[in-house]
């Protein structure tokens, strides 16, 4: 049973993932790999994190999926960052596998090719990036961190931050679409600037 403070806090049973039991604001993500046979998988991640300030990208993944198995075989994947109009396409993509190992639903999906890499990007996200495999971690439980050096990225012009224009206009008119585990989606389009204390750094 949870047990409350004098302050109201419930203290969650580690037994199990405490996870479930609230709610986190995460990046939704699509990652494309290559297939064994030649064709491209495209799933849903997010527990997906820029890895540092230089340009590394890393998400969990389980060794069981065809994702980490495409990767460790390939080197590379891909990472597209879909707009919140995409959620049908978001979902098509975590379709399960068929009996022969094939996934239909894919077929409904728009793609594109990658430029440095052998991959496809979900077409119409707003932000693309191209990674080669930097190191595989695994012992998370059953999880591991699949973490990649960028090598191409490339965004939308509307999405593109730059000194001429205001990033709360930016957002509104190109806002974000976020996860909120476990089972549910937001779009962002409000946002207000970070009151930094003055001489903060990163």
């Amino acid at each position: 049973m949870p047990q409350f403070t004098s302050d109201s806090l419930v203290s969650l049973d580690l037994n199990q993932p405490i996870w479930d039991r609230f709610f986190c604001v995460a990046p939704l993500i699509v990652v494309g790999t290559r297939e064994e046979g030649g064709g491209y998988d495209l799933a849903p991640k997010h527990m997906a994190i820029p890895l540092g300030w230089e340009n590394y990208f890393g998400f969990v993944c389980t060794p069981q999926h065809r994702t980490y198995q495409n990767i460790r075989r390939e080197q590379a994947f891909t990472v597209s960052f879909p707009q919140p109009t995409q959620v049908v396409s978001i979902s098509l993509s975590a379709a399960p596998r068929c009996d022969n190992d094939s996934k239909p639903s894919l077929a409904a999906l728009p793609t594109f090719r990658a430029s440095a890499i052998d991959g496809v990007f979900l077409k119409d996200a707003y932000l693309f990036l191209e990674c080669q495999l930097d190191r595989i971690v695994d012992g998370f439980g059953k999880n591991s961190l699949i973490a990649g050096k960028i090598v191409a990225a490339q965004v939308r012009e509307e999405a593109l931050r730059s000194y001429d224009r205001d990033d709360r206009d930016l957002l509104y008119k190109a806002p974000l679409l976020v996860y909120l585990s476990p089972g549910r989606y937001a779009e962002i389009d409000r946002s207000n600037s970070f009151p930094f204390h003055a001489g903060f750094k990163r």
